[in-house]
């Protein structure tokens, strides 16, 4: 780590370091030194391939949160001693972000109130940063949330996928093609949504949490560029409605608690409420059905292609994954219709 340390004016000797969190994509570490806390991460550029452009990006966050919202709580990387944003060295790239004293994150969400705090958290974001304008943003992960690639990608797997695999998923593969309307209705909804600056990955362990429970602000801003409300909403609804994740073997686990929808859209409307256009606001519940729908079908292509993306710990485990990710869109759709029939 020297490399790293000695361009922000540390020396290993001085230094302690040790694992922080259990990120699946960047490595981070806690770095202690003269009695101060940072935080230390190597940029995952196998998933992330220009770096730079995250560096951009959040540098011209903090420069437009500072100036327009000074008193926001935004957690920027510190400088090297030349005044750089990352370290490149033979190891990747690195960089260094203060470490927030009193504060904590969670990995999964133990009650409404807590979800709530976190749509509001990324509702507050995305709205404090309505003023910037989108076209400034680089794109860090191209066509992301791209539902209407993720099923042509779909399609070209049970083309070119594995022959026996295909086989075992045909239940699978039918209620993905007999719920395309979900995608036809996203390649409609483009031309009604505001192109708006949102985070991309809303899973609760990606705010920062004070030490009373209440919300302080979002954190891990890579994926932070151009996109539509629904991603962010939709992957708080994939996240926090159901008591198990999307890793559950157990089917039977799998439902959507009503109190936790509630917090959702309290939370973020909160901050939204008046941002989001009244067309918006109608795609609202369709957000939930948009993610869940996106992540069965990466999952099941995956399997189709013989796990070559998400990779997996087991045998058929990305075709447990579609199963659970299926299973979550069918609740949601029946509390949908039950809550709009009282």
């Amino acid at each position: 780590m020297q490399d790293v340390l000695s361009q922000y004016g540390f020396s290993e000797s001085d230094c302690s370091i040790g694992p922080l969190g259990n990120g699946l994509i960047n490595i981070t570490w806690l770095v202690k030194s003269a009695g101060k806390k940072y935080v230390l991460q190597k940029i995952n550029h196998t998933i992330f391939s220009s770096p730079g452009d995250i560096a951009y990006n959040i540098r011209l966050l903090a420069d437009h949160l500072k100036q327009d919202h000074p008193d926001y709580l935004f957690v920027s990387p510190i400088r090297t001693l030349n005044g750089e944003d990352l370290v490149k060295t033979t190891d990747g790239f690195f960089r260094l972000f203060p470490f927030i004293n009193h504060s904590h994150t969670i990995d999964v969400v133990e009650k409404p109130e807590q979800a709530y705090e976190a749509a509001k958290q990324f509702g507050k974001f995305t709205r404090l940063v309505s003023g910037l304008d989108t076209g400034q943003l680089k794109i860090t992960l191209p066509d992301f949330h791209n539902l209407g690639l993720r099923y042509r990608q779909f399609e070209e797997a049970l083309l070119n996928g594995n022959a026996g695999r295909i086989k075992e998923s045909a239940t699978l593969i039918d209620f993905i093609k007999a719920n395309k309307n979900i995608v036809d209705e996203f390649e409609r909804s483009k031309e009604n949504l505001e192109l708006r600056c949102i985070h991309h990955d809303t899973k609760i362990s990606n705010v920062l949490f004070d030490e009373t429970g209440k919300g302080l602000c979002v954190i891990d801003l890579d994926t932070v560029m151009p996109g539509y409300f629904i991603s962010d909403v939709g992957d708080m609804m994939r996240t926090y409605l159901s008591p198990v994740s999307e890793e559950e073997k157990d089917f039977s686990r799998i439902r959507v608690r009503k109190e936790y929808y509630e917090a959702i859209e309290n939370g973020y409307l909160s901050e939204m409420g008046e941002e989001l256009t009244a067309t918006e606001k109608s795609f609202f519940h369709y957000s939930g059905k948009f993610m869940i729908y996106m992540q069965a079908l990466r999952f099941l292509t995956d399997h189709i292609n013989d796990d070559k993306y998400y990779g997996a710990k087991y045998e058929g485990h990305n075709f447990i994954r579609a199963g659970n990710q299926v299973t979550l869109l069918q609740r949601l759709v029946e509390f949908n219709q039950n809550e709009m029939s009282v």
